[in-house]
């Protein structure tokens, strides 16, 4: 799934191929929303919320495109004639100004909001580790409110802290040294943690190989992907566990574990 620095590159090109440009297209490939139309209407901008994308038109009461790449999503802007990288059966959004054309593919969530209802769709969102609302303090309170949750799992939450997806969760955890099982409030040092969380999406978001290590060319990530081979810093075999709140929702978990020892925990303690 991407993580937050991917889809603010989203936003930013989006942004550059349609703020200010009048729609001369608006093609909705989505069975609800296939008959609204907002030819004619001007692009306001299109912004990153975490992982969700907003694109916003129209006047005073305006409305906003709202998306969310999920696994397989994302969106493309081409020149005006120029051949699609993606099939057009995959097109779910087209959205035509006279000199672009951007297309969501697979966009595994769009819809069409009101702006009135822009914070009742994106409001119960931490604050976004490379957006305006950035605030440390609050993301670090938030984390908090639940210290027996595991820091694997409510690094992933984004009621938490808006950005941070599977890649990163694995990464941060490592660099600080700690089991994605420890309880939130026995973290050592978390305000350490989230400020490398921000770091980190900042030293990526203008690249599109994402590196942890300093390196963009091979091993650029401590642990993740990396099962069964050595952890880049001591060498031991990667582990590979599953983490989720509910068997729905469980994702790859990568930890070394000499790296990240079980301190305080139970060498039998169960992944959920």
């Amino acid at each position: 799934m991407p993580e937050g620095d991917t889809v603010w590159r989203a936003a930013r090109d989006l942004h550059r191929a349609l703020a200010g440009k009048v729609l001369t297209r608006c093609d909705i490939r989505v069975p609800r929303f296939a008959t609204v139309d907002f030819t004619g209407d001007t692009v306001q901008e299109a912004v990153a919320r975490g992982k969700h994308l907003l694109i916003r038109g129209g006047g005073e009461d305006g409305w906003d495109v709202h998306s969310h790449l999920k696994m397989e999503g994302l969106w493309h802007v081409y020149a005006r004639g120029e051949k699609w990288r993606r099939p057009a059966f995959k097109a779910r959004c087209i959205l035509e100004t006279d000199d672009a054309v951007v297309v969501g593919f697979e966009l595994g969530f769009l819809r069409v909001i009101s702006r009135a209802e822009e914070d009742d769709a994106v409001g119960y969102l931490g604050p976004d580790i490379l957006g305006p609302d950035w605030d440390p303090d609050e993301a670090l309170q938030r984390l908090l409110e639940q210290p027996e949750r595991p820091i694997g799992l409510a690094l992933l939450d984004q009621r938490n802290l808006a950005g941070i997806g599977n890649v990163y969760r694995c990464e941060l955890c490592f660099l600080a040294g700690v089991h994605p099982l420890t309880p939130t409030g026995e973290v050592p040092n978390l305000p350490r943690m989230v400020e490398l969380s921000k770091k980190l999406l900042e030293a990526n978001k203008n690249r599109s190989t994402r590196a942890t290590t300093g390196q963009l060319r091979g091993n650029n990530l401590w642990v993740y992907g990396r099962f069964r081979r050595g952890c880049l810093r001591c060498g031991t075999p990667v582990a590979l566990e599953q983490l989720g709140d509910r068997d729905t929702e469980l994702r790859e978990l990568y930890y070394c574990p000499h790296c990240q020892p079980r301190v305080g925990l139970s060498t039998d303690t169960a992944l959920p």
